[in-house]
């Protein structure tokens, strides 16, 4: 039995040489969290953890790294349940009276904790690849195939015209994607609209339109937005709605367009994205394994989005959830890839060997675990 050792963070930041803007927020860097974890027998598997502060994630890490100490790194379920364990009360937990420390997490750190989780499950998941010499897509009994990505970019560069997006968008078309996505909601609808449709233009009939509105708008300026960019031939409408609304109303917006719902790479577990998924609101789901709770919170809600009838499409990093989307042929709909170096310098700068992207799909190697290798030069060049 391999046993957890040992526990390292590896925080990574790359200052991008021009300010990007979402629709909410300002991204000044590329940044990365990566968690290596040996065992007692040598096996070492890295994870990874897109969140921030980093180094308060880091910290959370550490903690939990002095729960785990020991335990089987191959039950990644049983790792996973004690880490979750300790963002809940338990019966004399307080100050650890009942004699098992630590005592519970603050709820305060919970949006800290699950990245946290998250970096750790992962690089188990690595581990269980390695220690059975086998990809994590085996592992989980699936077929090698290609798998379709698609490019995102079109970040807001402040006082830049409409072209620069449209150039952008349409050089991505040009160097292989079939489909690309474009950062929305952070001007007027009537402005947005134009700009999805100087997009739409530029980068011809037959390419997949996805539009990443990051929470910009409440259900009537949502649905008008709908309605605005629907002659654009709009694949899907991503995370469209406030933070704050719920399933019930993601509903509303739904029956109001018949353009696809794309959510969930902002939810901390599968029990919220259960309620989005039942709710019959979205069509796509974007759980992200590196952002909250890791690789085995990722499969239990493929398995659910799959009885649904819903799709998964995870955000981000192919070289992970590509091996999720390996598992479910009937339900995998796509990765997402960063279609720009400049914006994503980490992604596309990080690795000595990881997945192949050509002409619009992923293709995963046949290496044990995840099946990236790290350029550890690059991390030590580039660390926080």
């Amino acid at each position: 039995m391999s046993k957890i050792a040992e526990i390292k963070t590896h925080p990574i930041s790359i200052p991008l040489k021009q300010t990007l803007w979402t629709a909410h927020e300002e991204l000044k860097d590329s940044s990365v969290i990566l968690v290596e974890v040996r065992t007692d027998d040598g096996i070492t598997g890295v994870g990874q953890i897109h969140g921030s502060p980093q180094k308060g994630i880091c910290e959370w890490v550490a903690r939990l790294a002095a729960v785990i100490k020991g335990m089987d790194a191959t039950a990644t379920v049983a790792v996973w349940e004690k880490m979750f364990s300790l963002t809940s009360p338990r019966p004399n937990g307080m100050g650890g009276r009942d004699g098992l420390m630590p005592a519970p997490f603050p709820r305060s750190a919970r949006s800290q904790v699950m990245p946290a989780i998250a970096g750790i499950d992962i690089a188990l998941w690595d581990i269980r690849g390695k220690a059975a010499r086998l990809p994590v897509y085996k592992l989980l009994g699936a077929e090698k195939r290609p798998l379709f990505t698609y490019a995102t970019g079109g970040y807001y560069r402040l006082g830049e015209p409409n072209k620069v997006y449209a150039d952008e968008l349409a050089s991505f078309v040009k160097a292989g994607f079939k489909a690309v996505k474009l950062k929305t909601g952070g001007f007027a609808v009537k402005d947005e609209a134009k700009r999805v449709a100087e997009v739409r233009a530029a980068i011809g009939k037959d390419t997949l339109l996805k539009l990443d509105m990051n929470a910009p708008y409440d259900i009537d300026d949502c649905i008008a937005f709908a309605r605005a960019v629907e002659p654009s031939n709009i694949f899907w409408l991503e995370e469209p709605l406030h933070w704050y609304l719920q399933p019930a109303d993601f509903v509303r917006v739904a029956q109001a367009t018949h353009i696809p719902l794309a959510h969930g790479e902002r939810e901390l577990t599968r029990f919220t994205v259960r309620d989005f998924i039942a709710s019959g609101a979205i069509r796509y789901v974007q759980f992200d394994s590196t952002r909250y709770a890791g690789f085995t919170e990722a499969l239990r809600v493929a398995q659910l989005a799959e009885q649904h009838g819903v799709m998964i499409a995870p955000h981000t990093v192919p070289e992970i959830h590509g091996h999720l989307l390996m598992a479910f042929p009937r339900c995998g709909y796509a990765v997402e890839s960063h279609g720009d170096a400049e914006r994503d310098p980490i992604s596309h700068h990080l690795y000595t060997e990881h997945v192949d992207t050509r002409d619009s799909y992923v293709y995963l190697n046949d290496k044990p675990g995840f099946g990236f290798e790290v350029d550890w030069k690059f991390v030590e060049k580039n660390r926080a």
